[in-house]
């Protein structure tokens, strides 16, 4: 039984019980806070560390994502701690969640990352893999503006150590 359906001790739902956490932007530039509840909060593995641990109070800073990431970290993880979605409702919002523009994305992929969240870092990867699926290295540099910096004599050599990758 779901921890939020399931009645305490003296008869109220769990639920009146729950705890929430204030989870805290950076404090270099915005730092708005946002409510949220502790089932959304632990889809982090990070998070849920820290509150396992008793590492963490009601606020857990978070300093290294900023409030515009964070907020569509919540939004992600509040679709995956809802138990009434089903599986193929949760796989068409993974889809659609992570069409976002490259900017958005690189945000969300090192706030992922950082937050420890296994399954958007499991989307947005594919996402990036999907991107660069059947382009050469070149067409890969134009698509994420990444500055060749081989000499003429390193990429031969790559070539002729790595032949096999080159064939087509």
């Amino acid at each position: 039984m779901s921890p939020t359906k399931a009645p305490s001790l003296d008869g109220m739902p769990t639920i009146f019980y729950q705890r929430y956490w204030h989870i805290v932007g950076p404090k270099s530039s915005d730092g708005e806070e946002f409510v949220v509840d502790e089932f959304v909060a632990i889809q982090s593995i990070t998070i849920k560390n820290m509150v396992e641990d008793n590492c963490a109070s009601n606020t857990i800073p978070i300093p290294n994502i900023d409030s515009k990431t964070l907020a569509m970290l919540i939004e992600y993880c509040k679709k995956h701690a809802d138990e009434t979605i089903t599986a193929e409702d949760l796989k068409q919002f993974d889809s659609e969640f992570v069409e976002k523009d490259q900017a958005i994305l690189y945000h969300l992929l090192l706030a992922a990352n950082y937050l420890n969240i296994p399954s958007l870092l499991d989307e947005l990867c594919k996402k990036v893999a999907n991107m660069i699926k059947g382009k050469t290295p070149e067409e890969i540099r134009k698509t994420f503006n990444i500055k060749n910096d081989f000499t003429p004599q390193e990429e031969e050599e790559i070539h002729k150590e790595y032949a096999w990758a080159f064939e087509q």
